[in-house]
């Protein structure tokens, strides 16, 4: 009996600590939108001319080159910030200010009708040679970040950062955030090409 009271308390710390990892339709959701939306990325920058990626509907408007740059320094400095956040220790009181769901979150940020202003760090500034760099760049990223997804133990759940925007999320938000954000842009290339003056080739 005695043994059955020392074995107790590593039985309930096995399920604490696989209790903070995540599920395995939270890993397969995040890996089927991150898949969706590099295709997605990919297919919608297929064979642009030189002309077509420097293209501007408006002087203050932005490039297909550009929404490709912001894309892929996203795609790595977003993820710099999770992990650089997993360092720190779990702040579960601060729960109660996520106040969207993982649905309502990719619905606000791929919502186009909602302008924002994307912060220094992320405009583009001509970081990449051509557009191949760039796409080398997104994908190279994009496939380690599904990766991590695929096999990390970290507590994604459990730690928060404020977005500007939307609020308090978890950091399994904030890796959904990564793929919604390249489906945002990608559908700002869409609209870049219905522009009626967007060169023929």
């Amino acid at each position: 009996m005695k043994k059955l009271f020392f074995l107790l308390p590593v039985i309930f710390l096995g399920f604490s600590a696989a209790d903070t990892t995540l599920t395995k339709e939270e890993r397969e959701t995040a890996i089927k939108y991150m898949k969706e939306t590099k295709e997605g990325f990919l297919n919608d920058v297929k064979g642009l001319s030189e002309a077509q990626l420097n293209f501007k509907a408006a002087p203050e408007r932005w490039s297909i080159a550009q929404c490709m740059e912001h894309i892929a320094i996203a795609e790595n400095a977003l993820m710099g910030l999770i992990q650089d956040n997993q360092k720190k220790p779990a702040d579960l009181s601060k729960r109660s200010e996520v106040k969207v769901t993982d649905a309502d979150l990719l619905a606000k940020v791929t919502d186009r009708s909602r302008k924002g202003t994307a912060p220094e760090f992320l405009k583009p500034s001509n970081k990449f040679k051509n557009s191949e760099e760039t796409i080398k760049a997104f994908v190279e990223q994009r496939d380690k970040n599904m990766e991590y997804i695929q096999t990390t133990n970290d507590d994604l759940r459990d730690h928060f950062m404020p977005h500007p925007a939307i609020g308090m999320l978890d950091d399994y938000q904030w890796v959904l955030l990564i793929a919604a954000h390249s489906r945002r842009h990608t559908l700002q290339i869409e609209e870049v090409k219905t522009d009626p003056n967007f060169p023929k080739n």
